[in-house]
């Protein structure tokens, strides 16, 4: 028996529970397939700009009485947009949970989208965007995006730039809104002191009105293969200079995922990681020193970042590298391989406790691929890794694919990327 429920109403709006008797609280998000990935160079941040929107009053609710709905109650309500979905969500005690229901709805469904609100709201987004120039260890993280990703979809910023943003009006909105906030494009997960029937007479009655009206916006095709090594830099007056050193990945559904979740745990997942242990912990070159790794439909990345001092800037790109080359060519240890597993396992199940992030694996899950993997089905598939499948993986990877450089902050002039097969650098 599968550890949730799920049902598909008429029109294709699916219902996905995971009911846990044992708590007093429930998470109910509503995942909606509408990201940056699906907008275009002329509609940049719309997606964003709908998500701030949303929360600005409804036909019969003011923007106030929005906020006090949930937070009124003891719960919390926010929302989130990312490059291929954006999600609304609250978390209430289950005695508060059609309030939860009745709210969400009425954001989704009935919000007014008033022209002055929008002017006044696109005004605040400038500022976000602002706020985020002024925040170099996310900017780097944009800039690698876009050097990943060159023209593809993926490769713009979530919040769109001043000039997209102050471009839209109420029109472009509920145009893209008809083509992305369909039944069959939308998610409700539920996790939580609930009961699935219980909940799917819920959603029936609050987002009934929900229709598809007009084509749906098409998915992109995933981007091309990445053609040379780039470098990307932006000069900033600041003290540290923040890099991020990297490749492309996989997708989410790869059938290695796992075997990346674990080199990236072994190469710089956490503080016992080889790059943490070398570059901070030895030579005390950096505060924050990490590798990730994010999946997407069709693609990924994989990326090191490390924020330093502009002295270090030479030196700690010889250790990222001589590292990545390091598991490249003679992989990692069984040992390695045995804590990383444990600590990935650890991470799944401290999850656990939380319906938030049982809600989160519910709707990610069910709105990306089609289906949620239960915690022993992911455990199952973390111990069947090999230390040949990492290695195989690793050579791939950090070996074989071009590298993208992103800098944010000073570039000492002593130090020269093409020394590190950087032939191409830009400016940005």
């Amino acid at each position: 028996m599968t550890f949730y429920r799920k049902t598909t109403l008429p029109g294709g709006l699916r219902v996905i529970t995971e009911e846990i008797p044992y708590v007093r609280s429930v998470s109910v998000g509503v995942w909606v397939g509408a990201g940056s990935c699906l907008e275009t160079t002329a509609n940049m941040g719309i997606s964003h700009v709908i998500e701030h929107m949303l929360f600005k009053g409804t036909e019969r609710r003011t923007a106030r009485q929005i906020a006090q709905a949930i937070d009124g109650r003891g719960g919390t309500l926010n929302a989130f947009t990312s490059k291929e979905h954006t999600c609304y969500y609250a978390k209430v005690l289950d005695e508060h949970m059609e309030v939860a229901f009745d709210l969400l709805s009425d954001m989704l469904l009935h919000s007014r989208i008033a022209p002055d609100d929008l002017e006044r709201e696109k005004g605040v987004i400038v500022e976000e965007i602002k706020m985020y120039e002024d925040v170099p260890d996310d900017l780097v993280h944009d800039l690698f995006a876009a050097a990943i990703w060159r023209d593809h979809a993926l490769g713009r910023p979530i919040v769109g730039t001043a000039d997209t943003v102050q471009g839209l009006d109420r029109e472009a909105l509920l145009g893209y809104m008809a083509q992305t906030y369909r039944p069959e494009n939308i998610v409700i997960a539920v996790a939580g002191h609930v009961q699935h029937d219980r909940v799917v007479e819920e959603v029936a009655r609050t987002f009934g009105g929900l229709v598809a009206e007009g084509p749906v916006a098409p998915w992109p095709e995933p981007p091309a293969a990445l053609q040379g090594s780039l470098g990307v830099l932006r000069p900033k007056e600041i003290e540290q200079t923040h890099l991020v050193l990297g490749t492309r990945g996989l997708h989410q559904d790869h059938d290695q995922i796992y075997a990346l979740h674990l080199m990236n745990t072994i190469l710089g997942g956490g503080t016992s990681s080889r790059l943490f242990q070398e570059i901070r912990e030895q030579r005390g070159l950096a505060y924050s020193v990490y590798s990730y790794n994010s999946g997407f439909k069709g693609t990924g990345n994989f990326g090191v970042y490390a924020g330093v001092s502009p002295r270090a800037v030479g030196p700690v790109l010889d250790m990222i590298l001589a590292l990545m080359e390091e598991v490249g060519r003679q992989g990692v240890t069984p040992e390695e391989l045995g804590e990383a597993k444990e600590q990935l396992k650890g991470q799944i199940m401290l999850g656990l406790e939380s319906t938030s992030s049982r809600m989160t694996r519910l709707g990610r899950g069910e709105l990306s691929l089609g289906r949620v993997q239960s915690p022993d089905e992911i455990i199952a598939q973390i111990d069947r890794v090999t230390l040949a499948e990492v290695h195989d993986l690793a050579r791939r990877l950090l070996l074989e694919e071009p590298r993208v450089l992103a800098t944010v902050g000073p570039m000492p002039a002593d130090v020269n990327l093409a020394d590190y097969g950087f032939l191409e650098v830009q400016h940005g």
